[in-house]
């Protein structure tokens, strides 16, 4: 852990962050960490995981449509074994130190390749890097990897002291139909937050509630196995919070956020669909987070991808996330790059498109 510690970003999601994944059932993947020595120092460390990736996750609406019957005909048409840099559940943080990042980015790339030649791996890829890391992460672009954008981080600044300060910052058109939602919500029911560190008694009711929510996404890049949710307890007491909502005692709502020097990270959620739209719970759950945020001095709160049209209505900040990505068949690595630019989430987000378009994106 001090090792680690030593390169590795101070967030949230680090050491323990990985122990909690390498404890948990992950039928998916195959994890995998490279640490890179200059003589007897660490100087760079990033998690790995290899996969069976399907090119059409990520697509929406029809273009989705359309190929659940193309792989009716052909079964694994999208289907590539693929090693990727960074994490299933978070963003791709490295973990790089001194002067000579590049070389240190180029170690991770040679042990990707001997881990994609003993696994039959034929995709070498680096995950959802910021801004930040893209810096340095750019080196790749000459050595054959492709950069394309992949669905944006999303966060909000608690710079109010309120959340009626707050909504004074939304469009009046937005502002006048979240009041008109809750005051309809409150009326009608009543619903009771309570903030945890551990699901206990409620992991099987919380993690059916976030099975009923997958099922619900388009996008299914991971599925998380019940048991992570008690060993991220387990190993991140402090920075593990629980947020559980209850109508009549019954839980309706739950979400894993994780709290680390002011800032609070929304992980994994779930809403009990009976009754999600009636009680516009992603809008009533969302105050209440706010509303803690305010309480307990959270100056940042990130929010999950996806969702995006109701995290602009919101004002939430839109980040920039890419992806490097690169066939080990060079005649494939320039179809690859084709292919890429056409699964870029543009091209099948309105709203992403349409912020493009307006350079806030």
């Amino acid at each position: 852990m001090d090792e680690w510690n030593k390169v590795f970003p101070d967030v949230a999601e680090s050491y323990y962050f990985f122990k909690s994944i390498d404890e948990s059932e992950f039928e998916q993947f195959s994890f995998y960490y490279i640490l890179v020595y200059r003589e007897d120092s660490l100087v760079g460390a990033t998690p790995c995981f290899l996969m069976q990736y399907s090119f059409d996750t990520t697509l929406e609406g029809f273009p989705k449509a359309l190929a659940r019957i193309i792989k009716k005909i052909f079964p694994k048409i999208f289907d590539a074994r693929i090693i990727i840099c960074g994490s299933p559940a978070c963003e791709g943080r490295i973990g790089v130190v001194g002067d000579d990042k590049a070389s240190v980015i180029n170690a991770f790339v040679c042990a990707m390749q001997q881990i994609a030649k003993e696994e039959k791996a034929s995709i070498l890829a680096f995950k959802d890097i910021t801004c930040d890391y893209a810096l340095i992460v750019d080196n790749l672009l000459q050595n054959g990897f492709h950069k394309v954008e992949g669905y944006p981080a999303v966060e909000m600044d608690i710079d109010f002291k309120s959340f009626d300060e707050y909504l004074m910052k939304l469009s009046h058109v937005t502002r006048k139909g979240l009041r008109r939602k809750f005051r309809k919500v409150d009326k009608i029911v009543k619903l009771d937050l309570e903030v945890k560190n551990s699901l206990e008694e409620s992991l099987n009711e919380a993690y059916g509630l976030y099975l009923q929510t997958l099922a619900k996404s388009e996008i299914k890049f991971e599925k998380i196995p019940k048991d992570f949710f008690i060993n991220v307890s387990k190993n991140m007491p402090n920075e593990t919070k629980y947020f559980l909502w209850r109508i009549n005692k019954k839980l309706v709502a739950f979400e894993l956020l994780f709290l680390k020097d002011a800032t609070l990270v929304d992980e994994y959620v779930g809403f009990d669909y009976s009754v999600a739209y009636e009680y516009s719970l992603f809008y009533t759950t969302f105050r209440d987070i706010i509303n803690w945020c305010i309480e307990n001095g959270v100056k940042k709160y990130e929010s999950g991808q996806l969702v995006y049209g109701p995290k602009k209505r919101l004002d939430f900040r839109f980040a920039p996330l890419y992806i490097y990505v690169k066939h080990t068949n060079k005649f494939k690595n320039s179809l690859l790059r084709i292919l890429s630019d056409l699964l870029k989430p543009e091209n099948f987000d309105e709203i992403l498109r349409n912020m493009k378009k307006e350079g806030k994106l």
